[in-house]
């Protein structure tokens, strides 16, 4: 079901398919149109409310700013429940509405994969913000995706800086022992080169210990690790698994604080659960915790009665915030492509695939948006789709996250680039793609 959500109130009391019919209306008069493969049900739907929450709630803001040049956002919602058949439904129902997508964001690494062909044969933007394939970073092989900010293999690289700076430099790794928990499928999967390369270079002892999905269940793997004793526990969790690690490491006697997670277990919907096992514990992130001047601007929307959110105290929260954030990527790519294309003009897919490509928010961009530091400098190009590659580390403590590295963290990137341009070529050769070439 499609749903058309620029006017939640009036939607609900005059029926689904009355304002499905008013957004194609709206469509006409010039407006950029931006669906969401969204999920609000299932049980990844904590995620998909706060994501898509803060995605439309930074896209009212803009809205009640004029649009981007005059040109108003409108979109629509399709539940994917975050299953990959119903996100590949969704994808080819709304493709085609209301003048073409604008892009497709769809918060899912399975419905990514799933749309790869898709959308490169059809000419729309995939935007994957801190998910999917990290070899999606090599724009000569994947033109239409975007794994915008930072990639599973940049983040885990970071994380590696992070132990090694909190170790007293990178060359105290040697003899150290890291232990990688993780989730036994495609997702847990992702770091492992780089955790291996970087286990070789600076001679530390990776210890693997998988879990099988979804990690309701983890006696056996805290037991071996309380007798292996690993001077940290990298984790990559999602749903469930984070609380049940935390809560399975303090029954073992393994202490929170050493236990450095990636940004799927890093929201308070993962930790509040863990109780008290949860506090202390250190997760990366791409967003920086706090308060910023736009998150004010979101307040007062809700005080108009225009906010998504039905929890109002969950604006500012992780997943909110990215969602915030990848709403500021999809309107300032649309803007960048309105720069060459056409001031005031809608942008057609291909336009705004430029305009991704294309991205410089910078400091002073950032400080005009209200959101100084909540998210790295990005700077895309041809050759390189992600745009950042930097990583900031928060640790919960108990009530909220707090940020412990006043700087971002990037880690060995010409290791993660080898690795990239490695994968990408792979990928080319299997799918018999010819690389695009990028301009000098």
């Amino acid at each position: 079901m499609i749903k058309s959500i620029k006017a939640p109130l009036l939607a609900l009391a005059m029926g689904v398919a009355l304002s499905v019919q008013s957004g194609v209306a709206r469509a006409q008069a010039a407006e950029q149109y931006i669906p969401l493969l969204s999920f609000r049900i299932g049980f990844s739907a904590t995620t998909g409310t706060g994501f898509f929450g803060g995605i439309i709630d930074y896209l009212n803001i803009v809205n009640a700013k004029g649009g981007i040049n005059g040109v108003k956002m409108v979109w629509e919602e399709c539940e994917t429940e975050f299953i990959v058949s119903r996100g590949v439904e969704c994808y080819e129902r709304v493709k085609t509405r209301n003048g073409g997508a604008s892009l497709i964001e769809p918060l899912s690494t399975g419905i990514t994969y799933a749309l790869l062909g898709k959308t490169r044969e059809d000419k729309i933007p995939l935007t994957t913000l801190g998910y999917g394939r990290s070899d999606a970073a090599d724009g000569r092989v994947f033109p239409y995706v975007f794994p915008l900010v930072t990639n599973y293999l940049n983040q885990t690289a970071g994380i590696i800086r992070f132990i090694g700076e909190k170790s007293g430099g990178m060359d105290k790794l040697k003899g150290k022992r890291i232990a990688y928990l993780y989730m036994d499928a495609a997702f847990g999967y992702e770091p492992i080169p780089v955790l291996q390369a970087e286990a070789k270079k600076h001679g530390f002892e990776l210890i693997m210990v998988p879990v099988t999905p979804p990690g309701t269940e983890q006696n056996s793997q805290w037991l071996r690790l309380r007798r292996e004793n690993p001077d940290y526990v990298v984790m990559w969790p999602t749903g469930v698994m984070t609380p049940t690690a935390l809560k399975t490491a303090a029954r073992n006697g393994y202490p929170s604080d050493r236990i450095i997670g990636s940004w799927w277990g890093g929201s308070e919907e993962e930790v509040v659960p863990a109780g008290e096992a949860g506090k202390g514990y250190i997760s990366a992130g791409f967003t920086t915790p706090g308060n910023y001047p736009l998150l004010d601007e979101i307040r007062k929307l809700y005080a108009a009665g225009k906010g998504d959110l039905k929890e109002q105290g969950r604006i500012g929260s992780a997943y909110h915030t990215r969602g915030v954030v990848a709403g500021i990527l999809m309107t300032e790519a649309i803007a960048s492509a309105q720069r060459k294309f056409g001031v005031g003009k809608r942008m057609t897919p291909e336009q705004v695939r430029w305009g991704i490509e294309n991205l410089n928010i910078d400091d002073k961009r950032q400080q005009e948006l209200g959101v100084s530091g909540l998210f790295p400098t990005v700077k895309t190009s041809c050759l390189d789709h992600e745009g950042s590659g930097a990583i900031k580390m928060q640790q919960w403590d108990g009530a909220k996250w707090v940020s412990i590295t006043p700087n971002w963290i990037v880690g060995d990137k010409a290791l993660t680039r080898k690795l990239i341009e490695e994968s990408a070529a792979k990928y080319a050769a299997e799918n018999k793609i010819t690389p695009v070439s990028c301009p000098n």
